[in-house]
């Protein structure tokens, strides 16, 4: 499985990015998974269901499932953050793994970068970054794409990656 990370400042463009991405690279017969990091707390139950009640209860893992969709919630109750590579190892098989806003790792990274946010690209101080997808033009010290030009995105990201 080959990974690469969207990352960028609060209202860059990153959820946009990555879900132009998923679509534009399964639509090109890739199976691609992805990975979202909260900065927050977040649920993706609610109270009142059995799974909710399940983990409320303190079971450490609630698998629920139907014929449409499965999901597996784990509680951490204490225990530390997973790292990105622990959590890459619970996805199924897949072409692409696409982490949203894993900032740190070893692994390769887009940053998205809007102008109007006012802030200095990531990519001036983290070497891990590949390439800018930008609305403008950053002086950076790696390629700047037209953060709009989903297949010059994809294209690149087939390219670093070899696939």
């Amino acid at each position: 499985m080959k990974v690469i990370g969207v990352v960028g400042w609060k209202d860059s463009g990153k959820t946009g990015l990555v879900e132009r991405l998923v679509r534009h690279l399964t639509g090109a017969g890739l199976r691609v998974s992805t990975l979202k990091h909260a900065h927050h707390g977040f649920d993706v139950d609610r109270p009142g269901t059995d799974s909710f009640r399940h983990r409320a209860a303190g079971a450490a893992e609630v698998l629920i499932a139907s014929g449409h969709r499965w999901a597996l919630m784990s509680e951490l109750r204490g225990r530390a953050e997973p790292s990105l590579d622990d959590l890459l190892e619970r996805l199924g098989p897949c072409d692409l793994a696409i982490a949203e806003g894993w900032k740190a790792g070893s692994h390769p990274r887009i940053e998205a970068h809007r102008a109007a946010t006012g802030l200095d690209p990531l990519a001036l101080s983290d070497p891990g970054i590949r390439a800018v997808a930008s609305d403008a033009a950053p002086e950076v010290p790696c390629p700047v794409l037209d953060l709009n030009d989903i297949a010059a995105i994809a294209r690149f990201v087939r390219a670093d990656l070899g696939l």
